[in-house]
């Protein structure tokens, strides 16, 4: 059995009442597999490098001084960018027609509007509204969600048009 065959499988183990009748599989999929590669496998990499690979020393590349907690975001990111296109596409989106190099940089695309969402949210709900740091980033979270599931799903992994 290949790894996304078996990713889906144990997925939709979990896809038990009374998830089933709250969310499509596929949305379902789709969240098991964001927090996994966000909440599990992002943080514990990032600890890993920072504590480990980094050891907290500033990384001097010559024309900048990178502070340690940078340094470990920018080995972290690329690996949980391809873990995610590749959760993404083997196991959420997989009948998508679209060549991979396409949904790649589709997929480059989503994250960094999520990123920028992420920032002018934070600066809205902080800034202008008044609210709280830990408030403003959940709700900027949830917003930020919903935006990165419906662009995966009609953009970067569109699927073919059914008849």
């Amino acid at each position: 059995m290949r790894l996304a065959e078996a990713i889906i499988v144990s997925i939709d183990r979990l896809y038990v009442q009374p998830v089933r009748s709250l969310l499509p599989r596929q949305t379902f999929r789709y969240a098991v597999c964001g927090c996994v590669n966000y909440l599990l496998l992002d943080p514990l990499l990032y600890a890993l490098i920072y504590n480990g690979v980094i050891a907290h020393r500033f990384i001097d590349c010559g024309f900048v001084v990178l502070s340690p907690h940078i340094a470990a975001l920018g080995l972290v990111f690329p690996i949980t960018f391809f873990v995610g296109f590749w959760l993404n596409r083997k196991v959420v989106f997989r009948f998508s027609p679209l060549q991979t190099h396409t949904q790649l940089i589709r997929y480059l695309l989503s994250v960094a509007g999520s990123a920028a969402l992420t920032y002018v949210g934070l600066k809205f709900f902080v800034e202008v509204c008044g609210l709280w740091p830990t408030p403003s980033k959940v709700l900027t979270t949830g917003a930020v969600t919903v935006y990165s599931y419906l662009i995966a799903k009609y953009f970067s992994f569109r699927q073919a048009k059914t008849e």
